[in-house]
């Protein structure tokens, strides 16, 4: 064979590899890279897999005030990836320095979530991902005026194409921020390693914290399992003042006067670092937040019968604190491992 003609050959199977290695690519079934310490299956929808384009476009669109009126706002903007995807303020501030009504919650681990915000008036991190857009409190846009934006960019443009094979449409909006946020993991803290089987992976006093989390303490009634949060509702008294409700919490979504003042377990993940605490912010210290517990939360008509008063010493305080403080680990984002072969592209 001449070398001419062997050199043809060599091209057109460098190029016949080069499409397989495309085509296998394009079916690639990717999933969140999972830290330690967290439950290894990530619920995802069959109607929004992952995909490396996805969390690409969603990952830009996080960090872009583009979709705020006033072109101020990011998603970033409270869910600051320095301070575990939380903002260090009481309550959210938003467009024109707009003040919500509630403390901006830490947006690790919410692929694990089973609804959303305080009061789990949104079910999925779809329905979620697009609300804060129209908040007045918050971006103060509208859907319809950010599509507009978006089609008019040239490289948003080609960022749908690429994830989604269209030019940008809202639904495509909402798988993308929402693939993106699946992939903001909190886990590989000291408690991790040290339920994985080393001992000294906590001090002293945090194994005695941690015995006082499980025991007399009773967190475990609501900061259970890998993400230290049950994902339920309840009331402690914060919103009760003065012989009232000043926040109805998850009542106003279920209309139902035993849900007045109850609101979704937060994460303990990372809790070292999202001060201040509970949904109107209202603690500023941990060391605030466990004298709160102790003394049995604020008596109201409905609160948890799970928030009772009881006698912690000054030592299992400081131990309860320094257990908190081996949650905080590693933070992943934007990271998928590919595991296998599929054939879906949505």
């Amino acid at each position: 064979m001449s070398s001419r003609r062997r050199g043809s050959y060599l091209a057109a199977a460098a190029f016949l590899l080069s499409v397989w290695a495309a085509a296998d690519q394009e079916h690639l079934r990717y999933r969140a890279s999972i830290p330690d310490g967290l439950d290894l299956y990530l619920p995802v929808p069959a109607t929004n897999v992952l995909t490396p384009e996805k969390v690409r476009l969603g990952r830009r669109l996080f960090s872009d005030p583009m979709l705020s009126r006033d072109l101020t706002m990011s998603c970033a903007t409270c869910h600051d990836p320095q301070r575990g995807f939380a903002d260090g303020k009481p309550r959210a501030v938003g467009i024109a320095g707009r003040v919500g009504a509630r403390h901006t919650p830490a947006l690790i681990n919410r692929g694990y979530g089973r609804s959303f915000f305080w009061d789990g008036r949104a079910h999925t991190l779809e329905d979620q991902s697009l609300r804060p857009i129209e908040d007045p409190d918050e971006f103060g846009h509208s859907i319809d005026g950010a599509m507009v934006r978006l089609r008019a960019d040239a490289q948003y443009q080609a960022l749908f194409q690429s994830a989604f094979g269209r030019e940008p449409q809202s639904e495509d909006l909402a798988r993308a921020l929402a693939s993106y946020v699946r992939t903001i993991l909190a886990g590989s803290a000291p408690i991790d390693r040290y339920l994985a089987g080393d001992p000294g992976a906590l001090t002293d006093e945090q194994r005695q914290g941690l015995a006082v989390f499980r025991g007399r303490g009773r967190c475990t009634a609501c900061h259970a399992g890998p993400t230290f949060a049950d994902e339920r509702f309840h009331n402690t008294g914060v919103a009760w003042r003065e012989g009232r409700f000043l926040d109805p919490g998850r009542a106003a979504v279920t209309n139902l006067d035993e849900d007045r003042g109850a609101f979704k377990t937060p994460t303990l993940r990372e809790v070292g670092r999202t001060a201040p605490y509970m949904h109107d912010g209202s603690f500023a210290t941990l060391a605030g937040v466990v004298d709160f517990y102790a003394a049995g939360g604020r008596p109201n008509p409905n609160l948890d019968p799970d928030v009772r008063a009881i006698s912690l010493t000054p030592e299992e305080r400081r131990a309860l604190l320094a257990f908190l403080g081996a949650l905080t680990g590693t933070i992943r984002e934007g990271e998928l491992e590919a595991t296998g072969t599929s054939g879906s592209r949505r």
